[in-house]
C-alpha cells in the first residue's frame, strides 16, 4: 500500500453545464476532503481538476514530498489519458491520432506536471459500483454543483 490514498471525482449537470470536482485524501489515520464548483464546464475537464487539486494540496505538504500515492478514479479518461495516451499526445505535438489537438491540455500539462513529483499509481474504478470512498466523492461534487444552483 502506498503511503497516500486519493480518490476523485468530476462531474456536471449538463455536459458542458454547472460541475464541480471533489477528491479525498488518506494518509496513515489522517483525512482531507475538498470539493469546487464550476459555472460552465464540461465532466472531463472535472475529472481532470479533481485529481489536480488533490495533487495540489500533497505537493503543499513538504513532508509528503517523498511519499508514494496511490490514485483512484471512476474516470477511465483520466486513467487511461494519464496512463497510456499521454506519451503519444506529446510525442505528437500534443495531437491526437487523428491530428486533431487535444482537448484539455492544458490540464493535462499541469497533470503531468504534478504527477512527476511522486510514485504513482493509477486505478480506475467503477462509477456508482458502491466503494464508499468513490460514493462520498460523488456526493461531494452533486452538493457543490447543487450549491452553486441556488
Amino acid at each position: 500500500m502506498s503511503d497516500i490514498q486519493i480518490y476523485t471525482d468530476g462531474g456536471c449537470s449538463g455536459n458542458p453545464g454547472p460541475g464541480a470536482w471533489a477528491y479525498i485524501i488518506l494518509h496513515g489515520q489522517d483525512r482531507w476532503s475538498a470539493s469546487e464548483a464550476a459555472p460552465d464546464t464540461t465532466n472531463n475537464r472535472m475529472e481532470l481538476s479533481a485529481v489536480i487539486a488533490a495533487l495540489v494540496e500533497v505537493a503543499s505538504r513538504p513532508e509528503w514530498a517523498s511519499s508514494s500515492l496511490e490514485i483512484y478514479t471512476d474516470s477511465e479518461y483520466v486513467q487511461k489519458g494519464i496512463t497510456r495516451w499521454i506519451r503519444a499526445w506529446e510525442a505528437n505535438g500534443w495531437r491526437t491520432s487523428n491530428k486533431q489537438p487535444v482537448k484539455n491540455q492544458d490540464l493535462w500539462q499541469r497533470l503531468r506536471q504534478l504527477s512527476s513529483a511522486h510514485p504513482v499509481q493509477w486505478h480506475w474504478l467503477g462509477g456508482h459500483a458502491g466503494h464508499p470512498l468513490n460514493e462520498e466523492c460523488d456526493r461531494l461534487v452533486r452538493q457543490a454543483i447543487a450549491r452553486q444552483k441556488t
